[in-house]
């Protein structure tokens, strides 16, 4: 078996190459220094797969003490943080099932079994199990603080440990003992089938997606001879064990709906119902959307120690063999497209609101996890100024799997149109105004009709078809009629800018681009207004005029008794 020594290191992906930092540490649930394995993987991928173990940040002088050896300056860096990788990595798959190969059983009279084993025993077998190693290519999700998902590849690999002792005593000798048969399942189907080993090896292949219960099972049988003194026994046991493990099955599909702008732009809104990696949108890979995911790799910490089981002993010691998985976690980088600068825009996301996992993400990963409530998106809608319909591919976030593209009903071609919005005053007095809006296409001046069709007679809804969406006036939404037409009264002098908000248009055939439209209103903008305002005057200059005229003739009145 390879020798290991105990290391602090962390992760770090730079596009798809992997680039390690490694530290150093002597906690015994710390992993394996790089370059103390003889994996295929070079010293800087070996470092990145340890983001559970402490950043002790070692300075070079504590690090050359401990280690007689110097490090490298991206390995000091990595000793004091957990870096992440931008899409799901390889390293884990490939050092699991490199260390996968050193895992040893016991003898017969001694059960090796990690801390989390589900112990069977019976009459003859003591601390019997059946323990899955890994399961590969996964991605462990990290959604919420309560909710965290097994994601499995539908091909992929499962790996088992199968061990147990036999019970002696001074009377008793082993005839034989064996494991008899390994089993996979799925949801109690039996899956495969393989001959009596101690690391199982499964290569599955399932044909369909969805949540699913997979079992390890196996079958172990013993025959004792027992001296009774004048005669002998001989006893035959047989016990079944197993472990359960609840997994997704990662199978994506993805319904995508094309659309053309009339300024010759291209538009996508692409559907799907699990957690995705990022959209291709050109053959040369040059456009691009990232989702909100992001990966680091972790051992599996129940496989930190192994405990041998004697009859007459239990010794617990650190394992040399880990398993390694990668952990997807919603980032604080959120969707981002590609190329920064000029590349697609984003123009709606939907999703489920979820509350941020950071309280369920190990205490040692450092990571940039999004620490608020976050969208978990399962569909975007974008504009390009040229994407490539063919070579529209969804990644998902299990490494290797893609999505399956779904055509949806009613096909997958969306007409965009220009609107023509309009407004107009129909009515007004010296206090009201009646606003009328008028929506149509702009190119055949069809009206457009925004009211449901609940709130229509029945007799008008035939040849006309209502459509998500509304305008906006005044502080006030609106929808326009089967004339393509609204009203709306204000009472406050202003300029009045209307906007239509078109629904979506994956849900509409032909869609339309949104508009404005603006009117001014003021009461003396109109006779009315301007004659109500003249006899306001009158009306409130009257009392001083009567005021001013009586004053003028009392004076007049005085300066005659002056005079007498």
């Amino acid at each position: 078996m390879h020798q290991k020594i105990p290391v602090v290191v962390t992760v770090v992906a730079l596009a798809v190459a992997t680039l390690a930092f490694a530290g150093v540490a002597v906690s015994a649930e710390n992993p394996p220094r790089p370059g103390t394995d003889e994996s295929d993987l070079d010293v800087n991928e070996t470092a990145t797969l340890w983001s559970k173990a402490p950043n002790e940040c070692l300075s070079e002088a504590e690090y050359a003490e401990r280690y007689d050896e110097s490090r490298t300056a991206m390995q000091e860096l990595g000793d004091c943080t957990d870096l992440t990788f931008k899409e799901p990595p390889d390293t884990a798959e490939r050092w699991t099932a490199y260390d996968y190969e050193s895992l040893e059983g016991g003898d017969t009279e001694t059960s090796v079994y990690p801390t989390h084993a589900d112990l069977t025993d019976s009459v003859l077998i003591a601390d019997a199990h059946a323990t899955t190693f890994a399961i590969q290519p996964s991605t462990r999700t990290h959604l919420d603080a309560n909710e965290t998902v097994h994601y499995i590849a539908p091909e992929g690999t499962l790996r088992g440990f199968i061990d147990y002792r036999v019970r002696l005593d001074s009377n008793s000798s082993v005839q034989s003992h064996g494991i008899d048969e390994v089993r996979l399942l799925r949801d109690d189907d039996i899956i495969e089938t393989v001959g009596g080993t101690q690391t199982p090896t499964f290569e599955y292949a399932f044909d369909h997606g969805g949540s699913a219960t997979l079992t390890l099972e196996a079958d172990i049988s013993a025959r004792v001879e027992q001296d009774l003194g004048n005669e002998t026994e001989v006893v035959t046991d047989q016990v079944t064990v197993s472990q359960d493990l609840d997994v997704e099955v990662y199978d994506l599909q993805a319904t995508v709906y094309h659309a053309s702008y009339p300024n010759g732009d291209s538009g996508v809104a692409i559907y799907q119902d699990q957690p995705w990696h990022g959209y291709t949108l050109s053959d040369d890979s040059e456009a691009r959307v990232r989702g909100v995911w992001r990966y680091y790799t972790a051992r599996d910490t129940g496989w930190d120690e192994l405990t041998h089981s004697t009859r007459a002993s239990r010794e617990t010691v650190t394992s040399d063999t880990l398993p390694v998985y990668v952990h997807a976690y919603p980032s604080e980088l959120g969707p981002r497209t590609e190329p920064i600068r000029d590349g697609p825009n984003i123009l709606e996301v939907w999703g489920t609101e979820s509350s941020s996992p950071e309280p369920a993400i190990h205490e040692n990963v450092d990571i940039e996890v999004v620490s608020e409530a976050y969208t978990r998106s399962d569909g975007l809608a974008l504009r390009y100024e040229d994407i490539d319909r063919d070579a529209v591919a969804v990644d998902g976030i299990v490494r290797g799997v893609s999505a399956d593209i779904v055509e949806p009903d009613g096909g997958s071609e969306r007409e965009i149109r220009e609107s023509d919005l309009s407004v107009e005053i129909i009515e007004s007095n010296a206090t009201a105004v009646t606003l009328q809006v008028e929506l149509r296409d702009a190119e055949s001046g069809t009206p457009i009709m925004l009211e449901s069709p609940f709130d229509l007679p029945r007799f008008s809804l035939i040849g006309h078809e209502s459509r998500q969406g509304y305008i906006t006036i005044a502080d006030q939404q609106v929808r326009t009629d089967i004339t393509g037409t609204a009203e709306v009264t204000v009472t406050q002098p202003g300029i009045y800018t209307a906007e239509y908000h078109p629904g979506s248009w994956r849900s509409h055939s032909p869609a339309y681009l949104g508009d404005t439209a603006t009117e001014t209103w003021h009461p003396l903008a109109t006779p009315t207004g301007w004659f109500t305002l003249l006899v306001d005057v009158v009306r409130y200059a009257l009392p001083f005029a009567v005021a001013l005229y009586a004053a003028k003739r009392i004076g007049t009145f005085l300066q005659m008794r002056d005079t007498l």
